[in-house]
């Protein structure tokens, strides 16, 4: 598969709808046996599809009003921080590399940047935030995933997430 910008369509194209929201493959319990990611910084509540040939990823976070920016990011109107999503994000794609093994490898990704990112409407406590994620590249030195969150299937945000390896999962922990 051609590693280029014009797959970004594949992302866009997925229609969230046909998966049940109800059965994730995958529970906050699950993603934690994965993901390092603890506390304040869990930003997945569940995993709905991996498609590892067509480099697809479709995980979710409810986002809850006891959450720790909700007090102070805009008190009587809380909107979750754009960069909160885009966090979202990056730990949807790392999700994606830990459970596909990219190269064999357990390699933890850590966000190396952000490309072309948008923000249409705000997020708030009560939203389920979807996010899609497409693999534009995916190797062990080097990913770039489009990503795009839907609240209620309308577009929230767009972005393309670029992660970079951090090293081998097993031997960073309780480093």
């Amino acid at each position: 598969m051609k590693d280029s910008d014009d797959k970004r369509d594949e992302a866009e194209a997925f229609d969230v709808s046909q998966l049940d929201s109800l059965q994730p493959i995958a529970d906050i319990e699950r993603i934690r046996e994965i993901l390092p990611h603890r506390f304040e910084m869990e930003m997945l509540s569940g995993l709905l599809m991996l498609d590892p040939s067509r480099r697809l990823i479709v995980g979710y976070k409810d986002v809850r009003a006891d959450e720790f920016w909700v007090r102070g990011h805009m008190p009587d109107y809380p909107l979750l921080p754009g960069v909160l999503m885009c966090e979202a994000s990056a730990q949807l794609c790392c999700l994606y590399n830990l459970l596909t093994k990219v190269n064999g490898l357990d390699v933890l990704m850590g966000l190396g940047g952000l490309e072309n990112t948008r923000f249409f409407r705000p997020v708030r406590p009560g939203d389920r935030l979807v996010i899609v994620g497409h693999g534009l590249k995916v190797h062990r030195r080097l990913t770039r995933f489009h990503a795009i969150g839907t609240v209620n299937r309308e577009k929230v945000f767009d972005t393309t997430v670029i992660g970079v390896p951090l090293g081998k999962w097993e031997d960073l922990k309780g480093a």
